[in-house]
């Protein structure tokens, strides 16, 4: 199916809204940290305005405190200010309603006629769809722009199949790689399981089999073993035996219908809260008040947004983060059921910049350097791309997360990563996933029955993709 993706980006382009170049947000960036040795930097040959595009503020703050050669941040944080005097201009635009995809697909469109200075440089695209630039002429090979194999041969395998296009060539790279584990209460696994012990814990949710028997014990006790509808759905979708698509024919993997099955199941019996990934009753089921025995979250979902949304205050007393804040110390990790991997960001040279060299080295320094790779990880928690770095903390016996009760994460998140397994992705992963998710939500509360909910996942996919001709199902 990566033949048609070149079709596929041109019709998102015809339907893109009129460009707007949007201020920046909020970034808690700083300046560099110079956790890396001298900058190897080469000086921008073009326009000395290095513009990227990206949906929030996350690379933004990891540029600005790591990349070599920071010298100061606008106030706004709308520019960053290079030692050699770049400018680099950032450009973010929020991902929601496709906002960010229509945005860059104009903004593409009218690259080679851009002024010099108007040009996109870089700009960030996500695993869901990373296949409709990959594979298309808007992206630059990595090694046209002088990243070697030899630069990029510590990084996780995984990371490099999903922006490799369909000749082999590698147009883009990222400084995180993001496995997934089980994210659980200690007290609640106490009261269940009578441990809290990550190797026991894991024991008891070896596999989907026993992890349905400790949903039943949860509930037993007062407790909901997931919050809402989506929480497994990523183990399941990334455990799948082929591709979304075969031909011109939507295939549902049999993995995906045990996700139908097993969320029905949860929601009849009252496993779960009923909720949605990313709304308030599902960030509550996380804090001080939930009673939630665990979520399936990769690296950034735990050491970001599960932490955050664990806190009884945004921070606690003096703007740190303490034990005893909320349920701050009160969460731990296991590897759960089936391995699996949850998200990523990476970074794409857009083909016409006019800053090659530049592009490069930031490529370079941000995910090929071992030593920024492996201060981002100590500083932000966060698990980085660089094999070695991340065994070097996995080893490190005084290495550890304060908010996960002292437990050393990395160690297990270096055993996930080696699983993953991305030789079923394909271009249409991210519609046919929403879609899929959102046509069950009915037949979960029981206000259609299953050949409904199938029925319009076939009107939604077909109408999104009308080069799709037809759904099959599983027996």
């Amino acid at each position: 199916m990566r033949k048609s993706v070149k079709s596929l980006l041109a019709l998102a382009l015809a339907g893109t809204m009129v460009l707007s170049m949007a201020a920046c947000g909020d970034s808690g960036a700083g300046e560099s940290t110079g956790a890396a040795e001298e900058s190897t930097q080469a000086a921008a040959e073009g326009g000395k305005i290095l513009n990227i595009w990206c949906w929030n503020d996350e690379f933004q703050s990891r540029f600005n405190d790591y990349y070599p050669g920071v010298k100061e941040v606008a106030e706004d944080k709308s520019t960053t200010t290079l030692e050699d005097g770049t400018t680099v201009k950032w450009t973010i635009n929020p991902n929601e309603g496709n906002n960010y995809q229509d945005k860059l697909d104009e903004a593409l469109l009218n690259q080679e006629n851009a002024a010099d200075n108007d040009k996109i440089d870089i700009f960030l695209i996500e695993a869901d769809y990373a296949l409709k630039y990959v594979d298309s002429d808007y992206t630059m090979n990595v090694a046209d722009l002088g990243l070697t194999e030899a630069d990029m041969a510590d990084q996780y395998q995984y990371t490099k199949d999903i922006v490799t296009d369909s000749n082999g060539a590698i147009k883009g790279t990222t400084w995180q790689a993001t496995p997934g584990l089980f994210a659980y209460r200690r007290s609640i696994a106490k009261d269940v399981l009578g441990t809290d012990d990550p190797t026991e814990v894991q024991a008891a949710l070896a596999d989907w089999d026993k992890f349905n028997e400790v949903a039943a014990q949860a509930a037993d006790k007062g407790y909901k073993m997931l919050s809402g509808y989506d929480d497994s759905y990523r183990t399941f979708s990334n455990n799948v035996s082929a591709p979304w698509v075969d031909g011109t024919d939507v295939v549902v993997d049999a993995n995906i219908m045990k996700w139908v099955d097993q969320t029905k199941t949860f929601t009849d019996n009252g496993y779960n809260n009923k909720t949605s990934l990313w709304d308030d009753g599902w960030a509550a089921d996380q804090g001080p008040k939930g009673n939630v025995f665990g979520f399936f979250y990769s690296t950034w979902g735990i050491n970001f947004t599960l932490l955050g949304n664990s806190l009884e205050t945004p921070e606690a007393e003096g703007g740190k983060l303490e034990v005893g804040n909320g349920i701050y110390g009160d969460y731990a990790v296991c590897e759960g059921p089936q391995p699996y991997y949850w998200g990523g960001t990476w970074i794409c040279a857009a083909a016409g910049t006019d800053d090659a060299d530049l592009v490069k080295d930031v490529m370079y320094q941000l995910t090929c350097n071992a030593d920024i790779d492996k201060q981002i990880t100590i500083d932000t928690q966060d698990y980085t791309n660089n094999i070695p770095a991340m065994k070097e903390l996995a080893e490190d016996p005084e290495f550890g997360s304060d908010f996960l009760g002292g437990q050393n994460h990395i160690a297990l998140f270096a055993e996930a990563a080696e699983k993953i397994d991305m030789s079923n992705a394909g271009p249409y992963d991210q519609g046919c996933n929403e879609k899929f998710q959102a046509a069950f939500k009915d037949y979960f509360d029981g206000n259609v029955d299953i050949d409904t909910a199938k029925a319009n996942f076939e009107t939604a996919i077909t109408e999104m993709y009308p080069e799709l001709t037809g759904v099959t199902w599983p027996e």
